[in-house]
């Protein structure tokens, strides 16, 4: 099926979940994740009316930016891990870096954006499940609490909000729990009114579960298969 049927089918189920959850579809915005897919095929979600991409590893993005470079009003966000050594490349290739977990991150990411004056927007990315597999700070941290405390003498990083990636299971809706903690969680930040930061974003749900993430309250769903199909076998 074309990129392009794929994304209406996407963008109709994103609204008609919206609705059901008495939400606008509007404030849910649609993140094509497109690692490991060639430039064509992001330019074809392009072309379709996607705006915003995900991208998982700085290497690999460094290899195709070159070829989606004319591509104007498109959005490129690191959504991977990322490693303090590979941060300055981060601030340089990408539009924002939706993967902070740690306070040393985030000086690093400041520091990078600072040297290329910009201002770079950020999430937070929180592990809620307490997987050691997987990237992000835990919920009820100390080091949470050093990058909320930190956040504000930041000054070239942009705090909007909060990113999740809850453990893998076959029915969505055992994710509902998880996406329900970011959820509160941001709301018992929020209710502390920090100085100079903005964290509405709730960056959560994917190609298998963004009905229930919408559900939740996520403001920004990544999709990759459901847009691109299967991805290319190593």
């Amino acid at each position: 099926m074309p990129i392009s049927d794929n994304v209406a089918i996407v963008r109709a189920q994103i609204a008609a979940t919206a609705r059901r959850a008495g939400r606008h579809p509007e404030d849910i915005s649609l993140m094509a994740v497109s690692k490991t897919f060639a430039a064509d095929r992001i330019r074809e979600a392009y072309d379709a009316g996607i705006r915003l991409f995900g991208e998982n590893r700085v290497q690999e993005f460094a290899g195709k930016i070159d070829a989606v470079r004319d591509l104007r009003e498109a959005e490129w966000h690191m959504i991977g891990h990322l490693q303090n050594n590979k941060a300055a490349k981060a601030a340089q290739l990408f539009t924002a870096v939706d993967s902070v977990d740690s306070t040393r991150l985030a000086e690093k990411l400041n520091a990078a954006a600072q040297q290329l004056g910009k201002t770079l927007p950020v999430l937070m990315e929180i592990n809620l499940g307490g997987e050691a597999a997987k990237a992000g700070v835990a919920p009820d941290s100390q080091e949470l609490e050093k990058l909320l405390e930190a956040a504000p003498s930041l000054e070239y990083l942009q705090f909007r909000g909060w990113m999740t990636i809850p453990p893998f299971t076959e029915d969505p809706q055992r994710a509902r729990g998880y996406f329900r903690q970011l959820r509160e969680l941001r709301d018992k930040i929020a209710a502390r009114k920090l100085p100079a930061i903005t964290l509405e974003t709730l960056s959560m749900g994917m190609s298998h579960d963004f009905e229930v993430a919408i559900e939740e309250g996520s403001t920004c769903v990544r999709v990759g298969t459901a847009i691109f199909g299967g991805r290319p076998r190593k």
